[in-house]
């Protein structure tokens, strides 16, 4: 595998685990989020990462095997350019739901390689 992509992919799963590590800490509530406005900037900071890491990894591995490649990318955008009009519910589904499906597809890719 191309150094680059183990590289992004690293950084992908570095922020998932952050992300993931810190909500743990907060019992897993949505009212974290809610109530915690450093905590809400952490995990979007964290999102714009694997956002950006993604688009870096799809300019050089356009077929990389993650099923919401182009949607993560999308987020990354939205949190950073739409930073005022993010929708709370949206985030903490991206956490609950979709996180826990890339982590598994990003740690079998670098297992693979």
């Amino acid at each position: 595998m191309d150094e680059r992509v183990n590289k992004y992919l690293s950084d992908i799963l570095d922020a998932i685990v952050e992300i993931d590590e810190e909500t743990g800490l907060r019992n897993r509530k949505f009212e974290s989020l809610c109530n915690d406005r450093v905590y809400r900037k952490f995990v979007e900071r964290n999102i714009g990462i694997i956002g950006e890491a993604m688009n870096q990894l799809l300019r050089i591995h356009p077929d990389i095997n993650i099923s919401s490649a182009r949607k993560i990318v999308n987020t990354r955008n939205l949190v950073i350019h739409s930073y005022d009009s993010i929708d709370k519910e949206i985030i903490w589904a991206i956490i609950i739901r979709h996180l826990p499906i890339l982590r598994l597809e990003v740690t079998k890719l670098l297992e693979l390689h």
